[in-house]
């Protein structure tokens, strides 16, 4: 796979594929720009290599239609803020009018593609939408790490309609850094598995534990494991049909020598609410009824010392619904112990970031991946469908 930098960019209409997925509150204001500022580095190299740049993204999930709410125009806006320069924005992603948009670019100028699912094509990995995109540029550059676990048009068939393709500087720091924690990292690896539910990571719990020291797992998904060992857990989340699987995990763990850490206690509530009564109990003891909705200090002690020696810690899912004050400590005392670390340290993960950015240790943390499906994605040992596409452009 080629990079930005080994493609002659001068004079040529580059099209980068970027994730501007951003939160926009009612009034169509941006409440967080980090997916803007995080392609800044590959777009001012292509602005200042002599390119005709051309920016493509998708917004929230329009279903294929256009929706107006969703459209990149506020984008637009804060891009050429950060660019210092005028950023024009296109009426459509497609189109004769696209075209010749595209075609009357001047270096250095910028234009940005309307919302690309609002066609359905771009999710369906459409091969005549993807030669329409391709038709635009000379040259394509993906730095969309967060959607290249998706087979879409604008990053996986457009491959296939273009004669130089190259990965960005994000897209290729995001694959550096998994590579160090996973290739050949530093050892003790610790994996920190968190998040509601074992389903959705059991590929990962799968195929890390061919490469861990230790796992640490918390989160409504500790439940299963905990009951798979015995443990009644009142009424918390636990996913019956994975039980006896949770148990599989934890046997194969131990028979390659992996420590395997659980929580020991538990912050109860009766309902799931902010405003219910809590308690901190023994996971033997969670009461009839109740529901664990975040790991305790007995619980936070064992991981912090489990974290102690670790040189490489990858994480991904929080240790409780730390969005609710009464059952966030865990996760936050949590990245503080592991932003006080001198481990290299991957988090992956939207909600994990999300509690990262609260806890105001951000800095702390060695990198933050931008995309969590994507990084669950290589989490489980698979190769994303867009650079597999990306490294196919220059074999053929």
């Amino acid at each position: 796979m080629k990079t930005i930098k080994e493609i002659d960019l001068s004079g040529k209409r580059v099209f980068v594929r970027v994730d501007f997925n951003v939160p926009l509150d009612d009034a169509q204001n941006i409440t967080d720009d980090t997916r803007i500022t995080a392609v800044l580095p590959t777009l001012r190299y292509a602005i200042d290599h002599g390119a005709r740049l051309i920016v493509a993204s998708h917004l929230g999930r329009p279903k294929g239609k256009r929706v107006p709410t969703m459209s990149l125009a506020p984008v637009a806006q804060r891009l050429g803020q950060h660019l210092n320069a005028s950023v024009t924005m296109a009426p459509n992603c497609i189109g004769p009018e696209v075209v010749a948009m595209a075609d009357n670019l001047g270096v250095g100028e910028i234009l940005l593609l309307e919302n690309l699912r609002f066609h359905p094509e771009e999710q369906a990995n459409d091969a005549a939408f993807a030669a329409q995109l391709a038709a635009l540029c000379d040259v394509y550059i993906n730095d969309a790490f967060a959607v290249s676990h998706r087979a879409n048009a604008s990053v996986e068939a457009i491959t296939r309609h273009v004669t130089a393709a190259g990965a960005g500087f994000l897209l290729q720091t995001e694959l550096d850094y998994f590579a160090k924690a996973m290739a050949d990292p530093e050892r003790p690896l610790v994996a920190i598995i968190g998040g509601a539910k074992v389903s959705s990571k059991l590929g990962a719990l799968e195929n890390m534990i061919q490469h861990v020291n230790k796992f640490i797992v918390g989160g409504a998904m500790a439940n299963t494991f905990l009951n798979s060992l015995g443990h009644d857990v009142g009424a918390s989340k636990v996913e019956a049909d994975l039980v006896a699987v949770a148990g599989e995990i934890m046997a194969q763990a131990a028979a390659k020598g992996i420590a395997f850490y659980l929580p020991v206690d538990v912050v109860v509530a009766e309902h799931f609410d902010e405003t219910a009564a809590t308690r901190i109990v023994p996971v033997q003891e969670i009461p009839r009824g109740w529901m664990a909705l975040d790991i305790g200090p007995a619980s936070i002690s064992l991981f912090s010392e489990a974290l102690a020696d670790a040189r490489t810690i990858i994480w991904n899912g929080p240790m409780g619904v730390f969005e609710m004050a009464p059952f966030s400590r865990g996760t936050m005392e949590l990245v503080a112990h592991v932003a006080s670390t001198d481990a290299l340290s991957i988090v992956g993960g939207g909600d994990t970031d999300v509690a990262i950015h609260n806890s105001g240790l951000a800095q702390q943390i060695t990198y933050m991946s931008t995309g969590g499906g994507a990084f669950l994605h290589l989490m489980e040992g698979k190769t994303l469908p867009a650079v597999d596409a990306l490294e196919a452009v220059h074999q053929s």
